[in-house]
């Protein structure tokens, strides 16, 4: 590749991520809904017709920025549960991990998954529906719940899934000093819900 094509490639991949951030920094006041392509173009020092370039509608961008959130999360707790030493409050803990180096992503992820755009907000539920999916696997290979049913799993792995995702909650809209205590937290409600599971005998056992 000659100089001239890279050094187009990387001003190329600069605008575009410019007009990730320049999304990321809108949508914080008023939500990505209320966003138009002219001003998030104008975000990124680029007239509103170039936005074609870099991505096919403000839902494609908006996409985007699932895929670098919880997509890209969804991928890496595939990598840990590959980890046979790693327990449930370990994993809980490396969910954190991820999110920090990306607390505006994800603080627009979370306000998104309730807000006004309804392709964003399908896509957020269904990639969180995947990692609910993923979960079901790893509970119904645990010997302990061999009697529970494909909905009961899923109930469980539902509210894990959810606490969690309260914990991001309150982990990003909080001051750095609480940070800790909020994630120890969702560790313990997270074992918290485990000990029910224990204790839990399906409706068709009763």
């Amino acid at each position: 590749m000659s100089e001239q094509a890279a050094t187009r490639g990387e001003r190329k991949e600069r605008t575009r991520q410019a007009l990730l951030d320049g999304t990321l920094a809108l949508a914080a006041d008023r939500g990505f809904a209320a966003l138009s392509l002219r001003e998030i173009a104008r975000s990124a020092g680029i007239v509103p017709t170039a936005f074609y370039r870099h991505f096919a509608s403000l839902d494609d961008l908006g996409a985007t920025l699932v895929d670098d959130g919880i997509t890209a999360l969804r991928l890496a707790l595939r990598e840990v549960r590959r980890n046979q030493d790693a327990n449930l409050s370990d994993t809980v803990r490396f969910v954190f991990t991820q999110v920090d180096p990306k607390r505006e992503l994800f603080g627009f992820l979370t306000r998104e998954r309730h807000g006004g755009s309804a392709a964003l907000r399908k896509s957020i539920a269904l990639e969180l529906q995947l990692i609910v999916r993923e979960l079901v696997a790893d509970l119904s290979r645990i010997r302990a719940l061999d009697s529970w049913s494909p909905p009961d799993l899923e109930i469980a792995a539902d509210l894990l899934v959810a606490t969690v995702a309260d914990g991001i909650v309150a982990y990003i809209s909080a001051a750095p000093r609480e940070a800790d205590a909020i994630i120890d937290r969702t560790v313990q409600q997270v074992r918290l819900i485990t000990l029910g599971m224990s204790a839990w005998w399906p409706p068709k056992e009763r």
